[in-house]
Protein backbone atom coordinates (compact mmCIF):
# COMPACT_ATOMS: atom_id res chain seq x y z
CA UNK A 1 0.00 0.00 0.00
CA UNK A 2 1.21 3.68 -0.77
CA UNK A 3 1.57 6.33 1.33
CA UNK A 4 -0.61 9.45 0.86
CA UNK A 5 0.34 12.36 -1.34
CA UNK A 6 2.09 15.15 0.17
CA UNK A 7 0.49 18.37 0.23
CA UNK A 8 2.85 20.86 -1.10
CA UNK A 9 2.29 24.63 0.41
CA UNK A 10 2.81 27.41 -1.54
CA UNK A 11 5.77 29.85 -0.43
CA UNK A 12 7.87 27.06 1.21
CA UNK A 13 11.28 25.19 0.51
CA UNK A 14 11.32 21.79 1.06
CA UNK A 15 14.75 19.10 1.29
CA UNK A 16 14.40 16.16 -1.15
CA UNK A 17 16.85 13.07 -1.02
CA UNK A 18 16.65 10.68 -3.21
CA UNK A 19 18.55 7.24 -3.50
CA UNK A 20 19.20 4.77 -6.22
CA UNK A 21 17.82 1.39 -5.67
CA UNK A 22 19.46 -1.40 -3.62
CA UNK A 23 21.58 1.88 -2.87
CA UNK A 24 24.04 1.06 -5.59
CA UNK A 25 26.33 3.35 -6.98
CA UNK A 26 24.56 4.26 -10.36
CA UNK A 27 25.15 8.18 -10.80
CA UNK A 28 29.29 8.21 -11.14
CA UNK A 29 28.83 8.67 -14.98
CA UNK A 30 28.66 12.37 -16.28
CA UNK A 31 25.83 11.09 -18.83
CA UNK A 32 23.77 9.62 -15.71
CA UNK A 33 24.48 13.09 -14.14
CA UNK A 34 23.12 14.85 -17.14
CA UNK A 35 19.94 12.91 -17.82
CA UNK A 36 19.20 13.48 -14.28
CA UNK A 37 19.73 17.30 -14.92
CA UNK A 38 17.57 17.16 -17.80
CA UNK A 39 14.79 15.16 -16.06
CA UNK A 40 14.73 17.99 -13.03
CA UNK A 41 14.80 20.93 -15.79
CA UNK A 42 11.45 18.98 -16.96
CA UNK A 43 10.02 18.51 -13.85
CA UNK A 44 10.35 22.56 -12.76
CA UNK A 45 8.74 23.54 -16.32
CA UNK A 46 5.87 20.57 -15.86
CA UNK A 47 5.26 21.48 -11.98
CA UNK A 48 6.25 25.11 -11.77
CA UNK A 49 8.67 25.49 -9.07
CA UNK A 50 11.81 27.24 -8.19
CA UNK A 51 15.29 25.09 -7.16
CA UNK A 52 17.70 26.32 -5.09
CA UNK A 53 19.94 24.03 -4.80
CA UNK A 54 20.99 20.50 -6.27
CA UNK A 55 23.79 18.14 -4.87
CA UNK A 56 24.44 14.55 -6.72
CA UNK A 57 26.36 11.95 -5.17
CA UNK A 58 26.82 8.56 -6.28
CA UNK A 59 23.84 7.32 -5.49
CA UNK A 60 22.09 9.61 -3.79
CA UNK A 61 20.92 13.17 -4.32
CA UNK A 62 19.66 16.19 -2.65
CA UNK A 63 17.60 19.33 -3.99
CA UNK A 64 15.78 22.08 -2.54
CA UNK A 65 12.87 23.05 -4.38
CA UNK A 66 10.27 26.00 -3.53
CA UNK A 67 7.05 25.84 -4.24
CA UNK A 68 5.49 28.98 -5.81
Amino acid sequence: MSRKSRILQPEYSYHVTVRCNNREFRLTKLECRQVLVYAIKKAIEKYNFKLYGLCIMSNHIHYLPYKT
